[in-house]
């Protein structure tokens, strides 16, 4: 039987291929995007349905989940992947960029669980997946506010998973590698630059300038692969790495914070 999916940010990148990869296969896609002209190419295929969504919009949210349970009759699969990446250190990023960067990547995925929880409570269970990246458990100088609002949606996440899987919502967050996407190109800048901190990030920054042209990155098909696969796990697991990459780094951080709790033991304990 097709699931009945509902995908958040599916104008480009990984959330294009993963929402093209499920209507291909006959899935019931509610495909999403803030603005429907950049996924007009879904119009007309029966088992889609297209529709405006602005994750930092209460009411769009609810008329999204609304839709998706009268079009579908119900809701099985929500994947939480609008998001962008603000540029900047701690010092260098105003608190009207902070609050747009958490009102997007957390706040938003928030959102639309409120609402879809009652649905899957009462049809018992769901399948809630976060676009989260090795971002989300590493820090990298320069992401101050990206990294931020990812490590609250791996808390958020997992917050849930404690609390609804004995309703039948299973949850996996994803964390992505680098993928060959237009992120570089829509990174924001941050609005308070401090020239002081260019030699910490600045071999960072001319990398994501011109990030597309990187090598080794990711086909946005990997990540609509795995999202698949995971969602047709009879207990998906809980993390997925995405990218050969990102298993070798988020490996690297564990290695990194195991040495750094056995040392604060030897000091302070």
């Amino acid at each position: 039987m097709p699931h009945r999916w509902l995908v958040t940010g599916c104008s480009s990148g990984v959330g294009r291929a993963l929402a093209e990869r499920l209507v291909d296969e006959g899935e019931q896609v509610l495909v999403t995007a803030r603005r429907t002209e950049t996924v007009a190419r879904f119009e007309g295929r029966p088992n889609a349905v297209v529709a405006p969504l602005d994750v930092r919009d209460e009411e769009q949210c609810r008329a999204a989940i609304d839709l998706a349970v009268d079009r579908f009759g119900g809701l099985d699969v929500l994947v939480n992947n609008a998001g962008y990446g603000q540029f900047g250190a701690v010092e260098e990023v105003s608190a009207e960029q902070v609050l747009a960067q958490f009102e997007t990547n957390l706040f938003g995925p928030w959102r639309l669980l409120r609402l879809a929880l009652p649905q899957w409570r009462a049809q018992g269970g769901g399948h809630a997946l976060f676009v989260s990246s090795t971002a989300g458990f590493t820090p990298y100088p320069g992401l101050s506010a990206y990294t931020a609002s990812k490590f609250a949606l791996e808390g958020l996440a997992e917050s849930l998973a404690q609390e609804a899987t004995h309703l039948g919502v299973r949850v996996t967050i994803l964390q992505l590698g680098a993928f060959a996407t237009g992120y570089g190109r829509a990174m924001i800048q941050p609005s308070l630059p401090v020239a002081a901190y260019v030699p910490v990030y600045g071999e960072m920054r001319t990398a994501f300038e011109h990030f597309e042209q990187l090598p080794g990155l990711n086909d946005p098909t990997l990540f609509a692969e795995t999202v698949v696969r995971v969602v047709r796990e009879p207990n998906p697991p809980l993390r997925v790495p995405v990218g050969p990459d990102a298993q070798a780094h988020l490996t690297a951080a564990l290695e990194q914070r195991a040495k750094q709790l056995a040392a604060a033991g030897e000091d302070f304990f």
